[in-house]
């Protein structure tokens, strides 16, 4: 009765941390399943709507190198809260200034989403790994699918209301309005914050200083390996996040359909990664990361290639499914690869996030810059080439040989041949 009772709120909390994965996720597909109406109410171009995403990105790329901070300063109960309302304020922001035609509005509140949005991910993913510990088993992988799922609720949610004509600065404050609450009740059932240990506690456990994790975290970023993680997570982050800027509008132009089925495709995106990084953890165990890491290359090459070039929406859609599939695991194992070694984990990881996430936050708007000259559906073929890259470079992933006592596992890592 004492182990059950001592675990019942660490299951709580681990609960908890899916929900607000699955909220943040929604959040972020409801607004990108009405960028066709977004686009139209606006009357922007290709070229100026990459543009608008790019500003609105801004925010994410100046909080991420900040949110650690955030998080120690404040907790990740109140991080994750505070930052859901910038993320919630923001889009809501951004919905008023597509109804009143206002690029500037709209801009600022995507400025706001952005910073409220980095720094919700870090403190969730920081939580997300507490429970992990506490719960003594892997569990991180479900939390992202849970991110995955939002989205595709949120796609769903998204194709009723173009199919209703329901105006964007209606849908996203309603919804919004929701998530927020949910994120409330959802973070009173995180953990306790720990207590920061005394310089006793940090000495016998030989925490580096500061200057010390300073020297470290700069010398990540001349580590071969971790430079070619981030490589692979790289492309990984822009296979899945040009999907989930552009597929809707390369739909609703490339093939002439209405609003919802556009939001329809971004939907079955979703669901092909989602279901991937729910099942996928079975292959990683079986073949190991390099081979499961190239056949989601490869898989993402064909879904590409099928979507850009395919002459009907069938094919297309077929080729959406590929796409999704093949997205769906490099930045999670390649945030496994960079934490191998536990005693660099946090310099390399946050080496690795960083590439990624300026590539999955940058790189979409700067592909709508080539669609304002070539069309969605083929400037979405120029990320055939880091997807190929990511083919030659994913060796690099294989898990590090673990001579330290301290670090046990319950089973032997699949071996991986580079």
């Amino acid at each position: 009765m004492r182990l059950r009772t001592l675990h019942d709120p660490v299951r709580a909390a681990s609960f908890a941390v899916f929900a607000v994965f699955f909220l943040s996720g929604f959040n972020f597909a409801s607004w990108a399943s009405r960028l066709p109406a977004v686009r139209d109410g606006l009357e922007l171009s290709a070229g100026r709507m990459g543009l608008l995403l790019l500003v609105g990105s801004v925010g994410s790329l100046v909080a991420l190198p900040l949110s650690g901070t955030i998080i120690e300063h404040l907790g990740a109960r109140r991080t994750v809260l505070y930052s859901a309302f910038l993320n919630a304020g923001g889009l809501t922001l951004a919905a008023v200034g597509v109804a009143a035609g206002s690029i500037a509005l709209t801009a600022l509140g995507l400025v706001v989403y952005g910073v409220g949005t980095g720094v919700w991910d870090a403190a969730m993913n920081v939580e997300g790994a507490v429970v992990e510990q506490r719960l003594g088993k892997t569990v991180m992988p479900r939390y992202h699918a849970g991110f995955s799922l939002g989205t595709v609720a949120a796609a769903g949610v998204a194709a009723v209301a173009a199919w209703l004509h329901v105006p964007v600065v209606v849908h996203l404050p309603v919804v919004l309005v929701l998530s927020s609450v949910a994120v409330v009740l959802s973070v009173r059932l995180f953990l306790a914050e720990p207590v920061v240990a005394t310089s006793e506690v940090a000495d016998a456990l030989e925490a580096p200083s500061g200057a010390g994790r300073a020297r470290r975290a700069l010398a990540a970023w001349f580590e071969p390996r971790t430079l070619l993680i981030g490589l692979v997570v790289l492309a990984a982050a822009l296979t899945e996040g040009s999907a989930n800027d552009w597929v809707s509008l390369a739909v609703v132009d490339g093939f002439e359909t209405p609003h919802a089925v556009g939001a329809v495709a971004l939907g079955v995106f979703l669901a092909a990664m989602t279901t991937m990084r729910w099942f996928g953890t079975a292959l990683l165990d079986r073949y190991g990361r390099v081979f499961v890491l190239r056949l989601c290359a490869v898989l993402s090459l064909v879904g590409l290639a099928l979507f850009g070039l395919a002459p009907t929406m069938w094919l297309a859609l077929a080729g959406i499914v590929a796409w999704g599939a093949g997205a769906a695991l490099g930045f999670p194992v390649g945030m496994s690869a960079a934490a191998d070694d536990p005693l660099r984990a946090a310099a390399r990881v946050s080496v690795v996030s960083t590439i990624g996430y300026s590539a999955f936050l940058a790189g979409p708007p700067l592909l709508g810059l080539l669609a304002q000259h070539v069309g969605y559906r083929h400037a979405l073929l120029v990320i055939l080439v880091p997807v190929a890259l990511g083919i030659f470079v994913a060796g690099a992933a294989a898990p590090l040989r673990r001579h330290e006592p301290h670090v046990a596992d319950e089973a032997p890592a699949p071996v991986d041949r580079p």
